[in-house]
């Protein structure tokens, strides 16, 4: 079956792939999953990774995800950041089940975890977040954080001003939420309850002193050795939760605390996960600044391709190829 990412938008929604993700980490912590692997490769102005886990939700699924990620594609090409298919497997016996657009699954089951994260992260009485980077991330982003937060004010932050002023008017509308489009980070994170960061960074602009106690960052940018959102003496002076250890390791901003020296693995508090499942506390204070990295794990790539699947089938959505 080949599914358009136009039939995966139709197809999934945030608060179901909320859930799904939620249960898919829940699952890792319990040990109840393989653990998801991942491959990385570098190319001129961009780069691909590869990221595969298997899960057992109901049917036994196999999903691999091929990704390129090129941040001049727009400006240079016309073409998305993100392009790549994701491949849907029976984890029985092999069968190859579908071929998918990656690029709204990646969007969304990333916002998601966005969502996930602030409700066990953020305080309670949050009610004013900032979102660094206005494109469809941010948008997911801020969408899936007012599931679970109701926000009263949203400062908007891009490099490119004018999409912050398009980003800014377009979700005053459609999401009812005041936005401020700004161009001092400092004073808007300063006032925020919540940050979000998801942009293409490869150099740290989200500094410690912008931060006041209390705040929840989900650092969503870092999904590669070479990406850097926050400035690493950030982690130090922070309740550090990450996706998955050993792949925030190896590309997220705890890569970048380990590589300075400025934290050891030790110093993260706990795997999201572990939280989900009551294994770990998450927020215990008030005060608390807790970071939360998200690389973006291959089994929110199954969790949310299994809905998509698993609806398409249903509803009798997608072309039907015969690859033999």
């Amino acid at each position: 079956m080949l599914i358009s990412g136009h039939e995966v938008s139709n197809l999934l929604n945030i608060d179901e792939c909320m859930m799904a993700v939620e249960k898919a980490f829940r699952l890792h912590a319990e040990g109840a999953v393989s653990p998801p692997k991942i491959l990385g490769i570098h190319v001129y102005n961009g780069g691909f990774h590869i990221k595969a886990g298997v899960m057992n939700l109901g049917q036994n699924y196999f999903v691999a995800k091929t990704n390129s990620n090129f941040p001049n594609n727009m400006k240079d090409y016309g073409l998305p950041t993100i392009q790549g298919v994701l491949v849907v497997c029976d984890a029985e016996n092999g069968r190859l089940l579908a071929l998918m657009d990656s690029i709204e699954i990646t969007v969304i089951r990333t916002g998601a975890a966005t969502g996930v994260a602030t409700n066990y992260l953020a305080r309670r009485d949050a009610k004013i977040a900032t979102i660094c980077g206005c494109g469809n991330q941010g948008r997911i982003s801020l969408k899936a954080a007012l599931k679970v937060r109701k926000l009263e004010k949203v400062y908007a932050y891009d490099i490119d001003h004018s999409q912050t002023l398009k980003f800014a008017k377009e979700l005053t509308d459609t999401l009812q939420v005041s936005m401020t489009p700004i161009e001092d980070l400092g004073m808007a994170v300063g006032r925020s309850d919540i940050c979000i960061t998801c942009t293409p960074s490869k150099t740290p602009f989200l500094k410690k002193e912008y931060v006041k106690p209390g705040t929840f960052i989900a650092a969503v940018g870092a999904d590669s050795e070479e990406k850097h959102e926050l400035q690493t003496s950030l982690l130090g002076n922070s309740k550090l939760v990450v996706d998955l250890l050993e792949q925030c390791a190896s590309i997220g901003e705890l890569h970048h605390g380990l590589e300075e020296g400025v934290v050891t693995r030790s110093d993260v508090h706990a795997e999201l996960g572990e939280i989900i499942a009551g294994r770990k506390a998450g927020r215990t204070s008030g005060d608390e600044v807790i970071i939360f990295d998200s690389t973006g794990t291959a089994l929110q790539d199954v969790a949310a391709a299994a809905i998509v699947y698993e609806r398409a089938v249903q509803n009798r959505v997608g072309m039907k190829l015969n690859l033999q």
